[in-house]
C-alpha cells in the first residue's frame, strides 16, 4: 500500500466555535483521541487555536482519505500534478463551514476557513508516484460508506 500518513490542520480564532473546528477534524481523522488543540497567539497578539490529527496507521489513514467522497477524489486525481510536491505529499483543503454542515467540498487556500489535508505516498524504487496514487484512489473508492461512519457527519453535538 503506497499511502503513509494523513494529515489534518484548521486554525480557529478565539471567536470561533473551536470544538466545531474540533469535531470536524475528528470526523475527518475517525478518531476522536488523534486530535490535538493547541491554544497560542497569533502574530499580533490575538489567541488562536491550532487544531491538528495525524494518522500513520495505513489502514485508517486509507478510510480518512476515503472521507472526502468519490467526487473529491476524483478531482484530486484531475489535479494529481498541480497538488504533489518534490516530496510526494498531495495537499488539499477542505471547506470547513461546508463541513460542519455535513458536506465535504474541496476548497482552495484563497478561501477563509479551511482544514489543510496532505497525504504522504509512499514510492519505492521501481514504482511511480502516478500508480502508487492510483492505487491509493483505488483502495478508498472501494470502501464501503458505511465502514467511514457517514452516518456520523453530524459535526458539533
Amino acid at each position: 500500500m503506497g499511502l503513509h500518513h494523513i494529515t489534518w490542520r484548521a486554525t480557529a480564532s478565539a471567536v470561533s466555535d473551536v470544538d466545531a473546528v474540533a469535531d470536524a477534524i475528528a470526523w475527518l481523522i475517525g478518531n476522536e483521541s488523534w486530535v490535538d488543540v493547541e491554544r497560542t497567539t497569533s502574530h499580533y497578539g490575538s489567541e488562536i487555536h491550532m487544531v491538528a490529527a495525524f494518522c500513520k496507521k495505513k489502514s485508517a489513514a486509507l478510510d480518512s482519505f476515503a472521507r472526502l467522497g468519490s467526487e473529491n477524489l476524483a478531482l484530486l486525481s484531475k489535479e494529481f500534478e498541480t497538488r504533489m510536491d518534490e516530496s510526494n505529499t498531495l495537499h488539499f483543503r477542505i471547506d470547513l463551514n461546508a463541513l460542519i454542515g455535513g458536506k465535504v467540498i474541496l476548497s482552495d487556500a484563497s478561501k477563509p476557513d479551511t482544514i489543510k489535508g496532505q497525504i504522504k505516498i509512499e514510492v519505492y524504487p521501481g514504482q511511480t508516484i502516478q500508480t502508487e496514487f492510483d492505487s491509493i484512489l483505488a483502495k478508498a473508492s472501494e470502501l464501503p460508506p458505511s465502514a467511514l461512519g457517514d452516518e456520523n457527519l453530524i459535526i458539533g453535538k
